[in-house]
């Protein structure tokens, strides 16, 4: 399959990496072609890997993965263009954290979410939130963290949210553990766990953590 990714950070280039280790095309967009760091990426990638606009990335990929900052993320879908997302499914990776006075602060939060701007932006496009209340290394080899812990995807589109869950079998999270939280309005509730995200992080001193959902039998 091909994946347009959104984004050089680290997010991106760990999903992207990882995607062309299990044999798909990936064309990591940035904001300008020449773009260094998607660049080196394509180049030790190899094969499969390419660099290139966000335009050029949503153009290429059957599925686009939005891995850019959440503050900026409509930027960057805009500058993909809509003709390049609209009826394919939009991953949504991102959390819309900003620092402000050393303090994590997340806008918008509560009464919207990034992952509904998206959708709402981009009316036609198929889009589902997952992956983002993972540190990127998890989100690429769940192994990390032992035991059965859980990913959410939520979506107003059932066909949509059904493939990303293969594309998440693929990354090794079991179905059985992939939690389905309904429609694209529970984004704003996974975007609001990052807070306690950043706690236990510098609590535990490593991004290597996860939760389990258990339920009462």
């Amino acid at each position: 399959m091909r994946y347009g990714v959104l984004g050089t950070g680290e997010v991106g280039r760990s999903l992207g990496g990882r995607l062309v280790e299990l044999g798909h095309e990936v064309t990591l967009g940035s904001r300008t072609k020449d773009n260094p760091v998607a660049q080196e990426w394509a180049t030790a990638a190899a094969g499969r890997a390419r660099a290139g606009t966000f335009a050029e990335a949503a153009e290429a990929g059957e599925v686009v993965v939005n891995a850019v900052g959440g503050r900026v993320a409509l930027d960057a879908l805009r500058a993909a263009g809509t003709e390049h997302i609209d009826g394919k499914i939009l991953v949504d990776v991102c959390n819309p954290l900003a620092f402000e006075d050393g303090l994590p602060r997340l806008d918008p939060a509560e009464s919207d979410s990034v992952g509904e701007q998206i959708q709402r932006a981009f009316p036609r496009a198929r889009v589902v939130k997952t992956l983002n209340t993972v540190d990127c290394r998890v989100m690429v080899d769940p192994g990390r963290v032992p035991g059965e812990h859980h990913l959410f995807v939520c979506g107003d589109d059932a066909a949509a949210k059904e493939r990303v869950t293969t594309l998440l079998g693929e990354l090794g999270w079991p179905a059985d553990r992939v939690l389905d939280l309904g429609g694209i309005r529970s984004a704003r509730t996974v975007e609001m766990y990052l807070p306690l995200w950043l706690t236990l992080f510098r609590k535990f001193g490593s991004p290597d953590f996860n939760i389990q959902v258990r339920r009462a039998q």
